[in-house]
């Protein structure tokens, strides 16, 4: 899934569009994968490796020498075979990826300075290319205005345009929906704040 510098540029449109709406700051991220899950593959050989020496011990007269030397090529085998990225993504549960991916949200709210804007009102869409994961991010005068769970149709129209690989589209109707409601909260005001990149931060 690839996000081309058209992609970006009217993703950057949108964003300029929205914020002649509203108040607030809008600022997109992405990132192609919220961890590498290398550690994957290997729990996975370690389990199997584990039951190796069992019906070997039972079905054969192979010294202990022979039997470990087996069980560090399944260990091996296994995890070579599980290393390919698509099979590796594929063994971590999907709670796990969630979290992951709002473990680096919120990192990256902080890192960007969405806390430190002069109202208060930074907002981050973040979304993990991997992960197939979105999510909206409020500062806290945002959050007292706004019920986390109103955020619930723009990350849901992200996160249906990325598990169809189609994450732009994906973005301009998250950040057009999200300005529909920050409209209602955070009216243009005469001064405008423009502290935030109008554009799409690519980790």
């Amino acid at each position: 899934m690839v996000i081309t510098d058209a992609d970006s540029s009217r993703i950057a449109e949108a964003i300029r569009t929205a914020e002649a709406r509203t108040s607030a700051e809008i600022l997109c991220v992405v990132t192609p994968e919220a961890s590498s899950y290398r550690f994957v593959p290997f729990g996975w050989a370690s389990v199997l490796a584990l039951f190796v020496p069992f019906p070997l011990i039972q079905m054969t007269g192979w010294s202990a020498t022979t039997i470990y030397i087996w069980q560090l090529a399944v260990f091996a085998a296994v995890a070579l075979a599980l290393s390919r990225r698509s099979i590796r993504f594929s063994l971590v549960p999907g709670r796990t990826r969630r979290a992951r991916a709002h473990a680096l949200a919120l990192r990256q709210f902080r890192a960007l300075g969405l806390h430190q804007t002069a109202q208060r009102s930074g907002v981050m869409i973040f979304a993990a290319l991997a992960e197939r994961d979105a999510e909206i991010v409020a500062d806290a005068r945002v959050n007292e205005k706004i019920a986390p769970d109103a955020w619930a149709k723009p990350v849901e129209a992200l996160t249906a345009a990325l598990r169809a690989g189609r994450p732009a589209e994906g973005y301009i109707a998250a950040i057009e929906q999200m300005a529909e409601i920050l409209a209602q909260h955070f009216p243009p005001g005469a001064i405008s704040h423009d502290e935030l990149p109008n554009k799409l931060i690519v980790m």
